[in-house]
């Protein structure tokens, strides 16, 4: 069957379960496409961090017109993921496909032990100058690997957010505004460099993600019970970290 009728159902799913939980979804939605058919380097990852972009944003809006996001945390998080992502492209676009996908499936096994052990760090024991070095640090180094793989970062920003004080719920929407932030540099340094974009695909899958996302926001904004949901996803992360390095690197 044709990639543009099996990629938007399943991404549609994907958004509603990610948008509930801080996550845009790239680290489902760029293996998928690539397992379709999609090149891994010049249109699965751009075509990716676009959905992520949609799911993460869309998830965001609905976040900020309910006054859950902490704006002096995701602001200067974002600024420094947005500054960090191209340099993440520049090497993507030097590097060869075989060593971009290990690392993409070693990121998805890290985000995966993160979600299966239910980390949490202590949260409430640094002061405001502690988080935006924490946010600009962080920021950084989970721009540039957006700018790489492709990945949001989100599975490491909500236990970041945890050790800077916040929430649960709050954290998973400020990690929504975090990622839309280094996915919007992401595709866009993408785009500038070598990405091939597949608009048929793109707009329905656009599509999909934006209707999943903001259905699974909405749900999260009333009412979250999300640990199960971590656990299962968790699991699929791990082995799709799996089915990457036995299929597709060794």
């Amino acid at each position: 069957m044709d990639i543009v009728y099996l990629s938007p159902p399943i991404f549609f799913l994907i958004a509603f379960v990610f948008a509930m939980i801080g996550l845009g979804g790239s680290q489902l939605y760029i293996p998928i496409l690539f397992w379709l058919g999609m090149d891994f380097k010049t249109e699965a990852i751009p075509l990716g961090i676009l959905l992520n972009v949609v799911n993460s944003s869309s998830a965001a809006w609905t976040y900020g017109r309910k006054k859950m996001i902490e704006w002096r945390v995701a602001i200067p998080f974002g600024i420094s993921m947005v500054l960090f992502a191209p340099v993440g492209t520049w090497v993507n676009v030097k590097l060869p496909t075989k060593p971009i996908i290990l690392i993409f499936a070693l990121f998805t096994a890290s985000a995966a032990l993160l979600m299966l052990s239910d980390w949490r760090p202590k949260s409430g024991g640094i002061s405001f100058r502690q988080r935006i070095f924490l946010g600009i640090t962080a920021g950084g180094v989970l721009g540039f690997f957006a700018g790489l793989i492709g990945r949001g970062g989100g599975s490491f920003v909500v236990p970041l957010l945890y050790m800077a004080g916040l929430e649960a719920k709050i954290a998973a929407a400020t990690s929504a505004m975090v990622v839309t932030f280094s996915g919007s540099s992401s595709f866009i340094s993408h785009i500038a460099a070598a990405a091939r974009p597949v608009w048929r695909v793109s707009i329905l899958c656009v599509v999909a993600v934006f209707l999943g996302s903001q259905i699974g926001s909405r749900l999260m904004a009333m009412k979250l019970r999300s640990q199960s949901v971590k656990k299962l996803f968790g699991w699929i992360l791990m082995g799709v970290a799996f089915f990457l390095i036995m299929k597709d690197v060794l």
